[in-house]
């Protein structure tokens, strides 16, 4: 009974449990396109290419640090002051893919595709919107031309990673990570995305590496913190999984721990863990209450089978 739920769970419960998709990227200034495509007013000039630069530099460096508002802002008074450039299309596209608008994203990404030189990247956009927007069977195509044309495009790599998964095509899945891997501004987030993988498939140990990996990478990278946590406890290592900092949630922690102790088969140890988490947080703690519920019906009901068994 305890091995039956322990699949189910980890083909299910684990999922959520992690930080999936794809970290924001900065753009780079696309090579010059066709006259009249680029600057402000209705022809490319010199002068107006260099007006436009600042522009792209300030929307890119609003994105990288997660400044959507003033993201915004520079766009709409460039589209105001009358920018043509394709490049601003990209900008915009990734600006509301940050702000979770998958569907105008989806638009204005397959707007930017006509520039040719700044396909690629469009793609990537497009791409990533659609599996953020549920629809994996449009996305794979249109990631995997991504990268066809620019395989140094980590994101859209690592985005087939997570849909390669979805599917339980685990080789297919770390051959895209490996790629995503190989960028050499590859974000953190595949690092925890093939570590995730590896903890779906039961390979403790390896995944623990990856979440290291990613925090020496990224030490703020919370959601491989709370993997690596999760990775430790089915391990049984419950000690190093509930090992915290003065800041963080013990029992949480002390929880999250619990609910993998039950994974493993673990109910006593499982047990214990609720336990504290309850005294930690108190009766008001819910989920662990009735998590300590839950194995308390499992350990019956182990005990019904052994007294029936010759």
């Amino acid at each position: 009974m305890v091995s039956t739920f322990k699949r189910h769970r980890l083909n299910t419960a684990l999922r959520s449990a992690v930080v999936l998709g794809a970290s924001l990227a900065v753009l780079a200034g696309a090579p010059a396109q066709a006259d009249g495509l680029f600057g402000f007013g209705r022809a490319k000039s010199a002068a107006a290419e260099q007006q436009i630069e600042p522009v792209l530099d300030a929307v890119n460096q609003a994105l990288a640090e997660g400044r959507l508002v003033d993201a915004g802002r520079i766009l709409d008074s460039a589209y105001a002051a009358g920018a043509v450039d394709p490049r601003l299309l990209l900008c915009s596209g990734e600006l509301q893919l940050a702000r979770e608008r998958y569907d105008e994203a989806i638009v204005t990404f397959s707007q930017a595709e006509a520039s040719a030189p700044l396909k690629a990247r469009a793609m990537q956009g497009r791409g990533l919107a659609l599996s953020k927007r549920g629809r994996p069977a449009d996305a794979v195509p249109v990631l995997e031309e991504a990268v066809r044309l620019d395989p140094s495009l980590w994101r859209a790599w690592n985005s087939l990673g997570v849909e390669r998964d979805r599917r339980h095509d685990w080789a297919g899945a770390a051959d895209a990570y490996e790629h995503a891997l190989k960028a050499p501004d590859a974000s953190a987030i595949v690092l925890n995305n093939r570590g995730y993988s590896l903890l779906l498939q039961e390979k403790y140990r390896e995944a623990s590496n990856d979440f290291v990996l990613a925090l020496q990478k990224d030490p703020g990278l919370s959601g491989a913190r709370t993997n690596l946590r999760l990775s430790l406890a089915l391990q049984g290592d419950y000690q190093r999984a509930t090992s915290v900092s003065g800041t963080e949630d013990r029992a949480s922690v002390l929880n999250n721990a619990g609910f993998a102790a039950v994974l493993r088969g673990d109910l006593n140890a499982a047990e214990g863990l609720f336990k504290q988490a309850i005294d930690v947080r108190g009766s008001s703690y819910g989920r662990a209450i009735e998590n300590l519920q839950m194995v308390k019906a499992l350990q019956a009901s182990n005990a019904q089978l052994a007294a029936r068994a010759p």
